[in-house]
């Protein structure tokens, strides 16, 4: 276990709005952020004093980045583990780099999820077209096809309603090597947020409801639908499990469905996650306070809920606009990432709503 003091610099890989909230909380707790990302700016340049422009796989930039930070961490999955070896053989980097494998491909994924006591979707490896008929006859329709890697929001994903869609599907993700999963028949999705420090210790938040629309995350609620909470435990004893079978550091979502046979296991993020923005606000201490606390080495701070209801609802695309109204509203806590580019399901920001009694999810 190492502790990194206040006015310690955390690296951080990827500089999106992730970055952003990660940053404001590493500086109320008194340290730096040095952002690492390929593009020249982004959301959590506004936030961050120090940031370096390089590829994600350039290993000379890596090794100069090492030198000038005393931890590292990342805020999103779709970054390449190899090149990050380099990172972490100079500078303790959390979450671990086995953990960034395993959810970066949903053959290992799911394969990990189960050995853990998850109950998964059935699911097939797709690597040709011919494997796709053959999933088909083993899955049935209807099924989804996802590329095994590099997937989110919605990307990378064809539905298929019956075996004549196969054709139009496989092409849509560009015959990349996939899995073919079972719809599961489910009421309702939601995600357990566990934040686990160095010294094996975790802390997780009241689980939020999540509804997506077009496969974006349009709200979080607390505390969720019933039905939920009577699987909660379970899911809760699974995410538990993944994080410590991991030696996780830092905080990690694991998403389900909440099924008639119980808790569905979707996937993993080994990373602060959308589904936890409800936390800055609803919480004692926010899931990017605690991925803080983690990655430094420092005790987790208390994750229990400050009000009996929260929503949190993300603004996408054009809804960021709307920003005279939202600022306008009594009890709205409206995050904008500064994005200049509003283009349709692109994550603009995103308001939290909290009450004492169930708030509108419909509200502005």
């Amino acid at each position: 276990m190492k502790i990194f003091a206040p006015g310690s610099t955390i690296g951080i890989i990827g500089g999106g709005q992730l970055g952003r909230m990660l940053a404001i909380a590493a500086a109320q707790l008194g340290y730096r952020s040095h952002i690492y990302s390929p593009e020249p700016s982004g959301p959590a340049a506004d936030v961050s004093p120090l940031w370096t422009q390089g590829e994600y796989d350039d290993r000379p930039a890596l090794e100069a980045f090492a030198a000038n930070i005393h931890v590292a961490t990342y805020e999103f999955e779709n970054v390449d583990a190899d090149p990050l070896e380099v990172l972490a053989a100079l500078v303790p980097l959390h979450p671990p780099l086995a953990a960034l494998r395993i959810a970066q491909d949903r053959i290992a994924e799911k394969t990990f999820a189960a050995n853990q006591g998850a109950r998964t979707a059935a699911w097939a490896a797709v690597d040709s077209r011919e494997d796709l008929d053959a999933a088909i006859a083993a899955i049935g329709t209807p099924a989804i096809l996802k590329t095994t890697r590099f997937g989110y929001d919605g990307k990378g994903q064809a539905r298929l309603a019956s075996p004549e869609d196969a054709d139009g599907a496989y092409e849509s993700i560009g015959r990349s090597p996939a899995i073919l999963e079972a719809m599961v028949t489910f009421d309702h999705e939601f995600s357990v947020i566990v934040a686990r420090g160095q010294d094996g210790i975790s802390t997780i938040w009241d689980a939020p409801e999540n509804v997506h629309i077009d496969g974006i995350l349009a709200t979080s609620t607390v505390p969720p639908h019933v039905d939920i909470l009577l699987q909660l435990e379970e899911a809760k004893a699974i995410a538990t499990r993944i994080a410590d079978a991991l030696d996780y550091v830092g905080v990690m979502a694991v998403e389900f469905f909440a099924s008639a046979e119980g808790p569905v296991f979707n996937e993993m993020a080994p990373r602060v996650h959308n589904s936890g923005h409800w936390t800055i606000e609803g919480a004692v201490a926010s899931q990017f306070e605690n991925h803080i606390r983690a990655v430094c080495g420092l005790p987790l701070g208390d994750t229990t809920l400050v009000t009996p209801h929260v929503v949190m609802q993300n603004l996408i695309g054009s809804d960021a606009a709307r920003w005279p109204e939202l600022f306008a509203q009594s009890g709205a806590h409206v995050h904008l990432y500064g994005k200049h580019d509003a283009p349709p399901g692109r994550k603009m920001g995103h308001v939290t709503r909290l009450s004492h009694e169930p708030v509108d999810q419909q509200e502005g």
